[in-house]
């Protein structure tokens, strides 16, 4: 695939990715907070930022969404990834933690926190490494 689509279309996955945080930090307002959806959409914003990456970078991947898995992939490319596997492994379980009715409490204020700081280090982290994949280039 052309360089020019792979970048057009790894910006895609990354304004997808801001769209899931904007998202997550909405989930944190409202009134009661819905901290459940906001944390399924921390997981989707670095699941998101990594994709693009992966794509820019025209690296394979499986559909997962083990952010681990994706983490394994980008260190392949670039081993400084690896300073994200622990934002990887908090995130990983709200793919589907909190989204189906069950007998789960509904998470807190301090893990939702915790899981945006994480998804935003994993969204800043792929822009610091490639800047032009910024969904809205200058």
């Amino acid at each position: 695939m052309p360089e020019i689509t792979r970048l057009s279309l790894a910006r895609d996955w990354l304004a997808k990715a801001t769209e899931d945080l904007a998202l997550a930090r909405a989930a944190g307002t409202l009134r009661p907070p819905r901290y459940g959806g906001g944390l399924f959409h921390c997981h989707q914003a670095a699941e998101k930022a990594l994709k693009g990456f992966l794509f820019f970078r025209g690296a394979a991947f499986e559909k997962t969404h083990d952010l681990r898995e994706l983490l394994i992939l980008c260190r392949k490319i670039e081993a400084a990834f690896d300073a994200l596997r622990n934002d990887a492994a908090l995130l990983t379980p709200f793919a589907l933690k909190y989204r189906y009715p069950t007998d789960l409490t509904e998470p807190n204020e301090q893990e939702f926190q915790a899981a945006l700081a994480a998804a935003e280090r994993v969204y800043r982290f792929v822009l610091s490494r490639h800047p032009e994949l910024h969904p809205e280039p200058a």
